[in-house]
């Protein structure tokens, strides 16, 4: 079977008449017959009735007509993505993150990337740290943004970027709200408003509780950010954040102190698979990072 043959079965069949149909195609009539007549014997039935000048699909021209129609559209994005892979300042990206990043590393990222390539587009998905390394393995996402970074993987290279410390968000209210600064063991009789079990912040948090010689006691869950912010305004709890999240907002009725022991951190940065190339927008990407990140060391320092 020919992609000629399923181009110009479509044709006929959306206009039901074989000569217009080679008209359109710019064809002889007898070529466009001959390829429905392949078509029909490769097949082994009959796709079109004839009515005179005009034909119509048979109930199982109809059937083949449906399939022929998805697959020329499968084609077609084939050859998009196959353009935009030969011009990488067209292309798209796909990108996973963690919401731990999605309102303020990310955004800052994408923004000073779109200015400069204006062209490229991003598909982007959210999710823990296990769900972003599995779309990577998988080939749904060719990049990864993610914290704190996994090193000496089989599948996958991992470069960090930077180094951040996470601290406490209390609400406003609360007993030590107006302490410089707390060890964890500090909000040992304390409710704890965290990430669901699995996320990489809720081990951080409840491995350093362990180590300071108790287990949280949490109340409440959530997997977003703001969430979290959330029920710590309304007094339901305390939480351990990334500095970072907290940058540009801190929520109204809470206090962000630093935790002085046990040290928080967690490192930054992106993953990218072992076992294929990036494509050229996603190679230009994690160039760009690597440079963006770099630049704005130099600039701390």
């Amino acid at each position: 079977m020919e992609l000629r043959q399923i181009q110009y079965f479509i044709e006929v069949a959306k206009r039901e008449h074989v000569t217009e149909a080679a008209h359109a195609l710019h064809v002889a009539q007898s070529a466009v017959s001959r390829q429905i007549a392949n078509l029909e014997s490769e097949l082994g039935v009959q796709l079109f009735v004839r009515e005179g000048r005009n034909v119509r699909l048979t109930p199982l021209g109809k059937i083949f007509m449906e399939h022929a129609e998805k697959s020329m559209l499968e084609i077609e994005k084939a050859k998009v993505e196959i353009e935009e892979f030969l011009d990488p300042e067209r292309g798209t990206i796909r990108l996973g993150f963690p919401s731990s990043m999605a309102s303020h590393i990310l955004p800052r990222v994408i923004s000073a990337f779109r200015a400069r390539y204006p062209q490229i587009g991003f598909q982007l998905r959210q999710g823990s740290m296990k769900q972003l390394i599995d779309a990577l393995v998988r080939g749904e996402v060719e990049l990864a943004m993610i914290a704190p970074v996994p090193t000496d993987e089989k599948d996958f290279t991992g470069t960090i970027f930077f180094s951040e410390k996470l601290v406490a968000l209390l609400p406003a209210s609360h007993e030590l709200s107006d302490q410089p600064a707390l060890r964890l063991d500090q909000l040992r009789n304390h409710s704890f408003v965290l990430f669901p079990s699995g996320f990489v912040l809720n081990q951080i948090v409840v491995e350093s509780c362990q180590q300071m010689g108790f287990h949280p006691d949490i109340s409440f869950e959530g997997e977003d950010i703001d969430a979290i912010k959330g029920l710590v305004a309304a007094g339901l709890g305390v939480t351990i954040l990334p500095e970072i999240t907290l940058m540009d907002n801190i929520p109204r009725a809470t206090v962000k102190i630093p935790v002085s022991e046990p040290e928080l951190t967690r490192t930054v940065g992106v993953i990218v698979p072992k076992n294929r190339e990036l494509p050229p927008s996603e190679k230009l990407f994690y160039d760009f990072l690597k440079d963006f990140f770099a630049n704005l060391d130099r600039f701390r320092s």
